[in-house]
């Protein structure tokens, strides 16, 4: 019996004790939050007081950086659309460029073979119309000349070579070179009344002038009407 009371009492002091090392430590729990939570509140305080003390020179700054990089980003699209209209310009340029090289390939060429067509027309023309059935050898040679003459011009005309003969037209400087003026014509003044050489052009490139006599009428430029005697 004195061993079962024994037993009893020991066990109610260890529950006793363990409820009370249970209570301190929850106490001392509570103290701890309670501590933290005093802590946090005045952490969050002082943050806050921090970071309203410190807001508007922080947006200040953040505008005027918006404002610088905006300022950047205009400038930097601004050389952008000038460099890509300098390419543009430079790729259309050098298209024109390798065109033209293209097509005025042949100048030099075109020049050099102004002569022989010079050659075949003085060849015709030393040869009057009214003797050219005298002979029939000359006949035939003339022939030959022609039948040359026609389908040299006709390559020039395939390779873009035009044959200018402006007679009866109004002089042109940029096309025509005058070597003299003829006096007394049925022309107007201004007008293409004999062409001595024929002028060539290639596409839109003059490759020689025709070199002509410019009419200089002594009435103005108008044609002479012929006169009729009416005194008997």
């Amino acid at each position: 019996m004195n061993e079962n009371k024994n037993n009893l009492n020991e066990d109610e002091l260890a529950e006793e004790e363990a409820a009370a090392m249970d209570a301190a430590n929850d106490a001392a729990a509570e103290d701890a939050a309670a501590a933290d939570a005093v802590r946090i509140e005045a952490l969050s305080a002082a943050l806050s007081g921090n970071m309203e003390e410190e807001e508007p020179e922080l947006v200040s700054v953040d505008d005027e950086r918006v404002l610088e990089l905006e300022a950047q980003i205009a400038e930097l699209r601004d050389s952008l659309l000038r460099a890509m209209a300098e390419t543009e310009n430079i790729r259309k340029r050098g298209e024109r460029q390798m065109a033209d090289a293209h097509k005025y390939a042949v100048t030099g060429f075109a020049r050099d073979i102004l002569s022989i067509a010079d050659n075949l027309e003085r060849a015709l023309d030393a040869v009057p119309e009214e003797r050219r059935g005298e002979h029939e050898l000359l006949g035939m040679l003339l022939e030959g000349v022609m039948a040359v003459q026609a389908g040299f011009l006709q390559t020039m005309a395939t390779n873009k070579i035009e044959r200018l003969v402006p007679l009866g037209e109004p002089f042109d400087p940029n096309l025509h070179e005058a070597m003299y003026e003829i006096p007394g014509t049925d022309y107007p003044d201004g007008t293409v009344a004999q062409v001595m050489e024929p002028g060539y052009r290639l596409h839109e490139r003059l490759l020689r002038p025709a070199r002509v006599g410019v009419a200089k009428s002594a009435n103005g430029g108008k044609p002479v009407e012929p006169k009729v005697d009416t005194t008997a």
